[in-house]
């Protein structure tokens, strides 16, 4: 498989698309972030707008 034909999602906090990596083939559905940097810098925004 190729992969361009790999599954994509967008970023929900940088706004860039990623793809499908096996590590993440039993939870794609709930996966929202591109990395753990990513995912970090949700936290922190949400804490910081309270």
């Amino acid at each position: 498989m190729k992969k361009s034909d790999l599954p994509q999602k967008i970023c929900v906090t940088c706004g860039r698309p990623y793809t499908w990596r096996k590590k993440w083939a039993k939870v794609w559905d709930e996966v929202k972030y591109c990395s753990d940097k990513c995912r970090g810098l949700r936290k922190s925004a949400t804490k910081s707008a309270r």
